[in-house]
């Protein structure tokens, strides 16, 4: 086949649909990484301690993995146009909501629907684009909206840290609002409205029991540190998770109409890659929450300059890009993530060592490498999960790895916000800086010990 007609580039009649879900995919990763270097001034403003504002966070990530299952579902009966107008819609009154929030209860409800909104936005998006676009021009499309995904995330840290400074906080949310609108506007004119002729009835009792599964594990480790929650009910919250997941996991094996058939987990390669997924990422996606918090309580930086201290480990992210496959085809799967695994695990407890006396220098080659470390080791994750899937469990299983990443995340982001706030009250606020480090040995172990899940990569595995 002519690689020439397989890979066109972008005609002039998608470009809008393109630049539409690029708006989308921007919205939603600026939001999952502005709030970061912001979280501290948005506690002294609500009268809360910073040290327990991961909920901002998590309410947020966990809502986007609660209605991921959902995403496609919609699209298929109410139509990809609808269904996005409404995202977009939820998302930006949602903003609006979280930037006059005036309590922190306020704020999580906000979010919450926020996160509700953000689910829609990057999978409907995506499945538009899929459906419209021919095939031989799919690949230019996914690169620009792709490069939308990493320039938000990219100016997240640094724009939060200075709209605190030259404004409030409540800016962050706010600046979503005009984007919104235009969107909005944009979803009526870029995105036709295409509906499947047969959708199967939705799987109400799974999606209900993955939902309880992942409240329950995410809530279950966030309260651990809140005084007004005995260890007791932590614990069984975490239990009623456990519970669900596995009650989910029989219905998957039994029910035809299950939102993920338990026929995904019969390859082994995409067992190891959910697993390892999962756990890999509690300590890589708690970085972005945990190092500006550090910065900003524990060393006293300002939030622009922790903003800007954060782009070392987005640039490395994308000094990775190019050199992963190469180093996967060299080396293979698992000699890669065993390896790598091991190396970010280190990478991750090495900021123990970190102090406010530490040369901006040092520091920014340390966050460099983590970047660098991170990104080979999420992108060499992914593309092994999905690698050997066959075309008819492709979506489904791309959707159930959406849905880890995120559940990841959320629990990633509790278990840090908690670990601190348990050796803050055994080492005594005034050794708020030994917490932090003592908190990111624990992720860092985790990390290493992971290194057990990929052990079991077969060897010949390759890409």
């Amino acid at each position: 086949m002519n690689t020439t007609a397989e890979h066109q580039p972008l005609q002039p009649e998608f470009r809008l649909l393109v630049l539409l879900v690029s708006i989308g995919f921007f919205m939603q990763g600026l939001d999952s990484s502005i709030v970061n270097t912001a979280l501290p001034a948005m506690a002294k403003d609500l009268n809360e301690n910073p040290l327990e504002m991961h909920s901002v966070i998590v309410a947020y990530v966990l809502a986007m993995a609660a209605c991921i299952p959902l995403s496609g579902w919609l699209a298929d009966r109410f139509g990809a146009r609808n269904t996005y107008f409404m995202a977009i819609v939820i998302f930006t009154l949602a903003s609006l909501g979280c930037g006059m929030s005036t309590s922190v209860n306020e704020l999580l409800v906000y979010r919450v629907i926020q996160g509700i909104g953000g689910a829609l936005l990057l999978p409907v998006g995506r499945l538009a684009m899929l459906k419209i676009i021919p095939r031989s021009q799919f690949l230019a499309a996914m690169s620009l909206m792709s490069l939308a995904g990493l320039i938000g995330p990219m100016i997240g840290p640094t724009l939060g840290g200075w709209i605190v400074e030259v404004t409030t906080w409540h800016w962050i949310f706010l600046i979503n609002i005009p984007m919104g609108i235009l969107g909005v506007f944009m979803t009526i004119k870029a995105m036709p409205n295409i509906t499947e002729p047969t959708v199967r009835l939705f799987d109400f009792k799974g999606f209900i029991l993955l939902i309880i599964g992942m409240i329950g594990l995410s809530l279950g480790v966030e309260n651990f540190s809140d005084p007004r929650y005995s260890y007791w009910s932590c614990i069984l919250l975490i239990v009623i998770g456990i519970g669900s997941s596995l009650l989910y996991a029989l219905h998957a094996h039994t029910h035809e109409n299950a939102l993920f058939r338990s026929r995904l987990f019969t390859n082994k390669i995409y067992a190891i890659g959910i697993l390892g997924n999962f756990f890999a990422r509690l300590g890589g996606n708690s970085m972005p929450f945990i190092l500006p918090l550090m910065l900003q309580v524990a060393f006293g930086f300002s939030p622009l300059v922790t903003g800007i201290l954060m782009i070392p480990t987005i640039i490395g992210s994308l000094i990775s890009k190019p050199i992963i496959r190469p180093i996967i085809q060299k080396f293979g799967y698992r000699n890669v993530l065993l390896i790598n695994t091991l190396l970010v695990g280190i990478c991750i407890a090495s900021f123990a060592f970190s102090t406010a006396e530490v040369p901006i220098w040092l520091r920014t080659i340390h966050f460099l490498i983590f970047g660098i470390l991170n990104s080979i080791q999420f992108v060499a994750m992914n593309t092994l999960t999905l690698k050997d899937l066959p075309q008819q469990d492709a979506s489904s299983g791309n959707s159930f790895l959406s849905m880890i990443m995120m559940l990841s995340m959320s629990i990633g982001v509790a278990l840090a916000g908690t670990l601190v706030n348990i050796f803050e009250d055994h080492f005594g606020a005034a050794q708020v800086t030994t917490a932090f480090h003592a908190t990111l040995i624990c992720l860092g172990l985790i990390n290493i010990i992971t290194a057990l899940i990929f052990w079991n990569i077969p060897k010949e595995t390759k890409d």
